[in-house]
């Protein structure tokens, strides 16, 4: 119950702020693509950190590094619940819950190893997945509420109350293992390196929609006349192929590695740590684009988004529960890829949903078959990353899940909103310039002014914009025309590069387990027993 509490605060948080994201907007004066940066950086920070965090409960113990980083994820709740700018927001969200979670994280992976066995543990795994889909169900719904009926800033209070009154205390009821002595100093080096390597190519690609891929839009600098973008990414790649040596240096040096290099080579684990990159960029990416879709498009409030996405929510959340049974019965192989292709399927579906009124019948089913492949996947994927070693490994097994999840969860929102921002920008100035409707200075000003980007707005907003600008009733008209299909189109963009990556993911599974692991736990417990 603890560990599940902790898992639904973990998840709920980026739903929440997705579903709440144009109220967050207008609340704190803020723009769609700040708050895509606030977004990516939330999970970029619990990704970065997450390997510290599984070392530093492997030197701590896991117990305390849970306490301590719900501790510290609380702080950061009640921040964020207080914060009256942006500023205050992204360093109580983004910052210190990211480092709260990046403790928390691997602490529930370890503590769920030992506190069950056997084919308890297979259950115990399904249920914590069965918890953070609930979660990443109930968020857009309960996000949604709280933001049109009070304020957003209440659910993280809520959060804060939550980890105060009910998870901290009953935290002592969880068994822990004693902490074996430390035989080295801790790998900073390792940290600083891994932190780097993935702050770096996230950065780049959620900054690419203001700085351009290849032409420079407004970038901070330029390199050789060309955006910035690919060079960091590369160089972020790099990092990590250096952060890869170190910690075969650290380890063939006889000392404690922040990560054992050997894990990669366990196929099921492999295969279990793509599947779950994969799966949280498609949970990431349709769930930033799809409220700006709601809420700008359709002009729905954010309560009204949540009962829009309740199909998704509702199939996610039963999908994911019936895993733990489901598991019995089906390996993961089958039951992660058939999740996986579904998701797909459903995103297929979406983009042809995405229409200035939105086809009804088409948008829930599209919804609810989204929901039924995440929620069939995500009830396996712990299950199958932390039986792929002994207990012993646990810990570091946990770093890597929560830093597979929330990485592909940056990626996600990374990708999705560069690619609808810089798709917006484009298709835009391209429809603008070539209305013949339109005064030509006008359109050259409009063309101007989209260079550095165009942010994602109402109609209404965009036709109070125009009108204080001086322009004229009828250029102001087909502007918001020419505005509002390119919205459209680069919304469709946006979730089509979530279902692309979705698609190229799906081989990556191939190494995962071929028989049901709950069977195959209590069939190993059993021989041990005999």
């Amino acid at each position: 119950m603890v560990l599940g509490m902790a898992q639904f605060v973990m998840v709920i948080d980026g739903t929440v702020m997705n579903v709440s994201i144009t109220t967050v907007v207008a609340d704190l004066g803020t723009t769609v693509s700040s708050m895509q940066l606030a977004i990516a950086t939330f999970t970029l920070t619990m990704a970065a950190l997450m390997l510290a965090g599984a070392g530093i409960g492997s030197r701590i113990g896991r117990r305390r590094a849970f306490v301590i980083g719900s501790v510290i994820y609380a702080l950061g709740s009640l921040i964020t619940a207080l914060a009256d700018n942006f500023g205050m927001l992204f360093l109580g969200w983004s910052i210190i819950e990211g480092i709260g979670a990046a403790l928390v994280i691997p602490a529930i992976a370890a503590l769920a190893a030992i506190n069950y066995t056997g084919r308890d543990r297979a259950i115990a795994y399904a249920m914590l997945g069965g918890v953070a889909g609930a979660a990443a169900a109930a968020g857009p719904l309960i996000g949604g509420w709280v933001t049109s009926e009070f304020s957003w800033q209440w659910v993280f209070a809520a959060e804060t109350l939550l980890i105060v009154a009910l998870i901290l205390p009953l935290a002592s009821t969880i068994k822990d293992l004693p902490v074996q002595p430390s035989t080295s100093r801790f790998d900073l080096v390792g940290v600083v390196l891994s932190a780097t390597s993935m702050g770096t190519v996230v950065l780049a690609l959620v900054s690419a929609s203001t700085w351009g891929f290849i032409e420079p839009l407004n970038p901070p600098f330029q390199i050789a006349g060309f955006s910035p973008t690919i060079p960091l990414v590369l160089a972020g790649l790099g990092i990590g192929w250096a952060f890869i040596t170190w910690e075969r240096h650290v380890r063939d040096s006889g000392r404690e590695p922040l990560l054992g290099i050997d894990l990669f080579s366990i196929s099921h684990l492999r295969a279990g740590l793509a599947s779950q990159t994969i799966l949280y960029f498609i949970i990431a990416g349709s769930f930033f684009v799809l409220p700006l879709y709601l809420q700008t498009v359709l002009n729905l409030d954010a309560f009204e988004s949540g009962i829009r996405m309740l199909p998704m929510s509702i199939s996610l959340f039963v999908m994911a529960l019936a895993g733990s049974r489901l598991g019995l019965r089906f390996s993961p192989l089958v039951m992660i890829r058939s999740g996986l292709l579904t998701a797909c399927f459903g995103l297929l579906l979406l983009i042809g949903a995405i229409t200035p009124q939105a086809s009804g019948a088409l948008f829930a089913f599209a919804m609810t078959v989204i929901g039924i492949g995440i929620g069939l996947a995500i009830s396996q994927i712990g299950n199958v990353n932390l039986s792929s070693t002994d207990d012993s490994r646990s810990n570091e097994v946990g770093g890597l899940q929560g830093t597979a999840q929330n990485l592909g969860s940056s990626l996600g929102v990374a990708l999705a909103g560069t690619v609808l921002f810089l798709g917006l920008a484009t298709t835009f100035t391209s429809s603008v310039l070539s209305n013949n409707n339109i005064d030509a200075a006008t359109q050259q000003g409009v063309a101007d002014a989209a260079a550095s980007g165009v942010q994602i707005v109402t109609l209404t907003q965009a036709q109070e914009a125009l009108t204080n600008a001086g322009l004229s009733e009828s250029d102001a008209a087909e502007i918001v025309l020419e505005y509002s299909a390119s919205k459209l189109q680069s919304l469709r963009a946006g979730l089509g590069i979530v279902f692309i990556i979705g698609l190229i993911g799906i081989p990556l599974t191939r190494g995962l387990p071929k028989r049901p692991l709950a069977a195959a736990s209590q069939q190993t417990q059993d021989s041990s027993i005999s």
